[in-house]
């Protein structure tokens, strides 16, 4: 039989794992920010990127308090639909390009590495948000 207190410790580390990745990401997003051109399309994607890239981490922090399972997963969404938003500032600035391709690479391919995990934990939770806590 499953231990239900080593289950809570095993999801807590994951928790935790995915937050230092978030605010990893976050710190990575404002390097880039403070990297991109002082031109009006630079200052522009600037501002849209630094909002939209350094929103999940506060929101999964928001989302580990979750007052329901309903507040959780609206918490997950609002974390994927910002991942969503960065990666396509991230692909106008490859497109354009505002800064070189070995900068951005690693951030491109991080984002997309966190939209798949929210993507999954958002089907999760919708699959067992009619279960009991």
């Amino acid at each position: 039989m499953l231990n239900p207190l080593h289950i809570h410790t095993s999801m807590r580390a994951q928790a935790n794992i995915i937050e230092d990745r978030l605010i990893d990401f976050a710190v990575r997003i404002i390097t880039l920010v403070e990297a991109l051109p002082d031109t009006k399309a630079g200052r522009h994607i600037s501002g849209q990127l630094l909002r939209s890239g350094t929103s999940p981490a506060p929101n999964y922090g928001e989302a580990q308090s979750a007052e329901s399972r309903a507040d959780f997963l609206h918490k997950m969404k609002i974390c994927l639909k910002e991942l969503r938003e960065t990666l396509i500032w991230l692909k106008i600035i490859e497109r354009k390009p505002l800064c070189s391709k070995k900068r951005l690479v690693p951030i491109l391919t991080e984002c997309d590495e966190l939209i798949s995990i929210f993507v999954k934990s958002v089907q999760t939770a919708e699959r067992n948000k009619g279960s009991a806590i």
